[in-house]
């Protein structure tokens, strides 16, 4: 076996180009943040990265080199924060804009052009008109992101070269595809919609935290969580946003399912769909952690 200068051999698979896959799963998508790092920690060079939703979300932060500190912006945040970027909108086809919560991104990452970045970058959205996915690879960075995360009804459709776009999800929950065109040497696809880690019990619940100051943020968080979450559901324990979410879980499992038995990837990194509910956006720090573990477990198992 060679060894580098300093006598220690290097890792079998060290510098590996790798396309990575990432996929869309709501707040589970933070867990991919993880993953990143495992795979980063194991000496792979990610070179092109495509993600829904989510997955977008993440896999551009990183395409732009930022992915630190976001990470690190992130796990601070505790859910009275998340709640006061969700602006509601009337007579509109969603529930929120998505502008405050861009644009406390932006300020963090800054908007380039997908182009210009070091890694080469796809998100993944869809055109209801036309009734199929959209690639986007070109054009401001955040006009891609947010129009990958357009969950219909919850968030308005984002409009790009004039095309009403939504969730890459819809259509490419794991967008393998979109990484064809790579020299990379291995396809890593992070499957959202991995066995719960406890079936079939309930999703994961979040610690208590403290309220603070109550702002109208707090008060659409509140009325979102009463309204669409769990509170007002005696009869089947689930209110109506978990159910969209384990219908729109339940679809996109399917889909991706499919993707990766046409196209199979080298290897596939699987987080567990009950890792948190769909809204979850403030357990930033244990998806993160979760992440992390199942990406060990899986290069552990395929030699890396």
């Amino acid at each position: 076996m060679t060894t580098d200068v300093g006598g220690i051999a290097p890792a079998p698979h060290a510098g590996e180009k790798v396309a990575l896959v990432l996929g869309a799963g709501g707040a589970r998508g933070w867990a991919q943040i993880g993953v990143i790092e495992a795979l980063e920690a194991r000496g792979l060079e990610i070179t092109t990265v495509a993600g829904s939703s989510s997955g977008a979300l993440v896999g551009g932060i990183y395409a732009a080199g930022k992915l630190p500190e976001f990470r690190e912006q992130l796990v601070r945040m505790q859910r009275r924060h998340f709640l006061r970027l969700l602006d509601p909108v009337l007579g509109r086809a969603g529930l929120f804009s998505g502008n405050r919560l861009v644009h406390s991104m932006r300020e963090l990452v800054g908007n380039p052009h997908i182009e210009s970045l070091p890694i080469r970058f796809t998100a993944v959205a869809v055109d209801l008109q036309r009734q199929r996915e959209v690639w986007l690879q070109r054009g401001p960075l955040w006009d891609a992101i947010r129009a990958s995360f357009a969950i219909p009804g919850l968030f308005t459709p984002h409009a790009v070269h004039g095309r009403e776009l939504v969730d890459g999800g819809l259509l490419a929950p794991l967008p393998i595809a979109a990484t064809r065109l790579s020299d990379a040497h291995r396809l890593i696809a992070v499957d959202m919609h991995g066995w719960p880690q406890r079936p079939p019990g309930e999703p994961a619940r979040a610690n208590g935290e403290d309220s603070g100051g109550e702002s109208v943020g707090d008060r659409v968080g509140d009325w979102f969580e009463r309204t669409l979450g769990n509170g007002d559901a005696p009869d089947h324990g689930i209110g109506l946003s978990e159910m969209m979410a384990r219908a729109l879980d339940t679809m996109q499992a399917q889909i991706a399912r499919v993707q990766m038995a046409l196209d199979p990837p080298e290897m596939v990194i699987r987080i567990p769909r009950d890792a948190c509910l769909f809204y979850e956006f403030w357990r930033a720090a244990e998806l993160i952690d979760i992440g992390r573990m199942q990406a060990e477990k899986a290069l552990d198992a395929a030699g890396y």
